[in-house]
């Protein structure tokens, strides 16, 4: 055991036990810590993402949600589990395409934090994807439980920030109602979803921002088909945002939106048929309109306040989780 690993392990356990003394003479608490601590050993962290990556690639083999459900939680979960759902409901026997997930040039960071849960980053390079940086957000509630990714995105290699770390080389967590940001982050995903309805100042041109609002409006009317979009952030659980400071005094972001997208077909026209994937995702039967429901987890730069510059979305992973026909 490295030394990191040993010192960071120690004084865990250590706030943990001085945690159950605490309950035990008749004080409450907290999540159990009080104490600001690394989140895990970097070779911890290590391990983790390869229980992780062992999992993902058994249940996407099988198309079988529960051989990485104690790997994913939160906007991933949700994503991943539909995704092995539609597969399975049309391939029984397992995936047909399927080539194993593999990481390299991993890259941790790690913040110090008092309370549950603990997350940290892991950014790597992927052998799918091209080019594109993997960035995963490791959580879990307590010293005894599993790691588990709750959010995933893919963002192009410079776009990954520096970050603010101290002199040991742990990172700062920044509060969901952190001030002396554009949006704090318990509040970007509210901000995301009024932004792609009603448009603003604060988002910066790009693909996930003004380029989406722009194919929206070309799909929502169509010769015999209306489309409407319907927006809810998601901050609640696991669903909670995550932020880490950056070296310029903003943070990078991960929050969660959920999207609703009804297809409705004008009188003597049919919604177009979708594919094998919704429809095994599809309940009651598609008449005159088609209601799919994604959920997505977003990645934003959220700058120091005062600094002139605007969120910049970096990446965005967005999967249907159920559709529902009439």
């Amino acid at each position: 055991m490295t030394r990191d690993r040993r010192r960071v392990r120690i004084a865990l356990i250590a706030a943990s036990l001085t945690a159950l003394s605490l309950t035990a003479s008749g004080c409450v608490v907290v999540h159990g810590e009080r104490e600001v601590l690394p989140a895990t050993t970097r070779a911890e962290a290590a391990k983790a993402l390869e229980k992780f990556t062992t999992a993902y690639n058994r249940a996407d083999k099988d198309y079988d949600s529960t051989l990485d459900a104690d790997y994913v939680t939160g906007p991933l979960a949700d994503i991943d589990g539909a995704r092995l759902k539609a597969g399975r409901a049309n391939n029984p026997a397992g995936n047909p395409d399927h080539s194993p997930l593999e990481f390299s040039d991993a890259e941790y960071t790690i913040p110090k934090k008092a309370g549950w849960p603990r997350w940290f980053l892991a950014d790597a390079k992927a052998n799918k994807g091209g080019q594109a940086r993997w960035l995963m957000v490791f959580t879990r509630d307590a010293l005894d439980a599993p790691w588990e990714v709750s959010y995933l995105t893919l963002v192009a290699p410079d776009a990954v920030p520096e970050f603010k770390t101290d002199k040991d080389g742990w990172a700062e967590a920044v509060p969901a109602n952190a001030p002396g940001l554009t949006f704090s982050p318990g509040g970007l995903s509210k901000a995301y979803t009024t932004y792609l309805k009603e448009n603003g100042p604060d988002f910066a041109p790009g693909l996930h921002t003004s380029q989406r609002r722009t194919q929206r409006q070309k799909n929502a009317r169509k010769p015999g088909l209306a489309t409407q979009y319907i927006d809810t952030p998601l901050t609640e659980g696991a669903y909670a945002p995550v932020a880490l400071r950056t070296k310029d005094g903003g943070a990078l972001v991960f929050f969660s939106t959920r999207h609703y997208v009804k297809q409705t077909a004008h009188s003597g026209a049919t919604v177009p048929t979708p594919d094998e994937d919704v429809l095994a995702l599809t309940t009651g039967e598609i008449k005159q309109s088609l209601t799919m429901e994604y959920v997505s987890n977003e990645v934003a730069l959220d700058p120091r306040k005062g600094a002139g510059a605007q969120v910049s979305v970096l990446g965005r992973i967005q999967g249907l989780t159920s559709a529902k026909g009439e």
